[in-house]
């Protein structure tokens, strides 16, 4: 009896709706050259439902894009004896050499601190720095300079109001990747939300990869280091030869 009455009040609300997304990039793969001045990735997408868009709050669109993390020291400069030396310095555990943050609307209207903690958006709970209160004072202080000078650099961003929404269906953003990028997989999340909560993600593949002159000679420098070295004097002994021969002819 229970059962049946719970299923009359099942079948007289209608299903909720469920929403994906469908989403694309104008390319998955930056080639590194010698005139690499930095790449620009067009992010576009849709949304998906087998049912009328709920009621309530409207939707919303965070997409990241994240580069290849590594370990990080920072570290704090002090005034000894009227000469500036590092006092103090954190070891951050991870922390991603690339990371954009672009959103439909301002975060803190979007995104509930519970999801983004969850899911690790925004820069601060990317960065994994695990036992560092003990490192020095204030390490709190040494995050925040990382962030500051990784902003400064144009490597950390937040792009607040720079999705484009058009009727809770169709979204894009453009994301401007630096020319000082490192080599390695970039990953790229989108998210869904809706009244401070994400309903739907979606995880792609960006690679980023050193070709020509630029990959020959990464590879001579880690796998055959005496030569690259060696190659290094001769091209600088050259370059030396060169100045002084164009200068001679100057002055004759």
């Amino acid at each position: 009896m229970i059962r049946a009455a719970v299923l009359a009040m099942l079948l007289a609300f209608p299903a909720a709706a469920q929403e994906a997304i469908v989403a694309g990039m104008s390319q998955n793969r930056v080639s590194i050259t010698a005139d690499f001045d930095g790449s620009e990735i067009l992010i576009y997408g849709a949304v998906k439902r087998d049912a009328p868009p709920p009621e309530g709050g409207p939707l919303e669109v965070i997409v990241t894009v994240e580069g290849p993390s590594t370990p990080v020291s920072v570290r704090r400069k002090g005034r000894v004896a009227g000469i500036w030396v590092n006092t103090a310095a954190v070891h951050v555990d991870s922390a991603p050499s690339f990371y954009a943050v672009a959103t439909s609307g301002p975060l803190k209207h979007i995104l509930s601190d519970t999801d983004n903690l969850r899911y690790g958006i925004t820069i601060e709970r990317v960065i994994r720095a695990i036992g560092i209160s003990g490192e020095a004072d204030k390490a709190g202080e040494f995050i925040l300079a990382l962030l500051r000078v990784r902003t400064n650099e144009g490597r950390y961003r937040i792009l607040e109001g720079k999705v484009e929404l058009t009727e809770e269906t169709l979204f894009r953003t453009d994301i401007v990747l630096p020319s000082n990028l490192t080599e390695g997989e970039y990953k790229v999340r989108l998210f869904l939300l809706r009244n401070k909560h994400v309903i739907a993600s979606q995880e792609r593949i960006i690679g980023v990869r050193k070709e020509g002159l630029e990959r020959w000679i990464f590879n001579l420098a880690q796998q055959q280091p005496l030569l690259y070295g060696l190659l290094s004097l001769v091209l600088a002994a050259l370059a030396g030869w060169g100045a002084s021969a164009a200068f001679r002819l100057i002055r004759a």
